[in-house]
């Protein structure tokens, strides 16, 4: 952990954290204290760049809740407030922990152990994601899909698929040339059997092929805006979280 946020309307519970950070993290660095909803909201819409959040509950100008409502945040949040009602609703957005004030040195610490070890656990993740690209070369995939398409079956080349994508529980397949057809596949089943170094799954929604990446464009919160050469349903977005294997895979041979 290297760069901090505090939102937080009291000056002194900010210092008081600032100072247990000094002592805990004395590597981590605030890079910007928050104090009502409306500097939130303008602050994180421009694409905040920082490892945590600490975030106390009440503000000035309402609960911070309200926040989450107006943008999206990927950065993992912290909470810290005087009130444990709030709990389950905190959990229901980024909230990887729940400090109550006042909290001691030790309390923090274990907050903080716990967002090392979920960001180590992303880094495993994506480790073992390099490897099986790396281990792919040996193994076998599927390199023709067989689709049905009224009364015939049609193959199709996997390097001739733009993405997949999937809506109310319906996959489809559509082509670099811009035709579709139903799969009858989850994307979760197709994730294992398509070639890692040509397709990428993106979110819930999209797996894509690198042939297709058309452009890409930054968008709010860290996150990246895909355009690929066909025509999408919807908008593709890139996780800040996932953005370093994103450029990873693309830039891989």
């Amino acid at each position: 952990m290297k760069r901090v946020i505090i939102v937080e309307d009291e000056t002194a519970a900010a210092v008081n954290l600032r100072s247990m950070l000094a002592t805990i993290a004395p590597g981590a660095e605030v890079v910007a204290v928050l104090e009502s909803v409306e500097e939130s909201v303008d602050y994180f819409s421009k694409g905040a760049d920082a490892d945590v959040v600490f975030m106390d509950i009440h503000l000035a100008d309402g609960d911070s809740f309200r926040i989450f409502k107006s943008v999206d945040i990927d950065i993992p949040i912290i909470f810290t407030t005087a009130y444990d009602e709030y709990a389950l609703e905190a959990f229901k957005v980024n909230s990887i922990d729940y400090l109550l004030k006042p909290f001691k040195e030790e309390d923090l610490q274990r907050a903080l152990s716990k967002l090392h070890r979920l960001t180590e656990g992303e880094r495993t993740e994506q480790r073992d994601r390099r490897n099986r690209m790396a281990e792919e070369v040996q193994m076998p995939s599927v390199q023709t899909m067989l689709l049905r398409y009224k009364d015939k079956i049609i193959p199709v080349a996997v390097e001739d698929v733009a993405f997949f994508y999937t809506s109310a529980e319906r996959v489809t397949l559509t082509t670099l040339t811009g035709e579709s057809y139903a799969v009858d596949k989850t994307l979760e089943a197709l994730g294992q059997q398509l070639p890692l170094q040509m397709f990428f799954r993106a979110n819930r929604q999209f797996i894509i092929s690198r042939r297709a990446v058309k452009e890409i464009a930054v968008w709010f919160g860290s996150r990246l805006s895909l355009n690929l050469t066909v025509d999408i349903p919807e908008k593709i977005i890139i996780s800040k979280a996932r953005v370093p294997e994103f450029k990873l895979w693309l830039q891989s041979v």
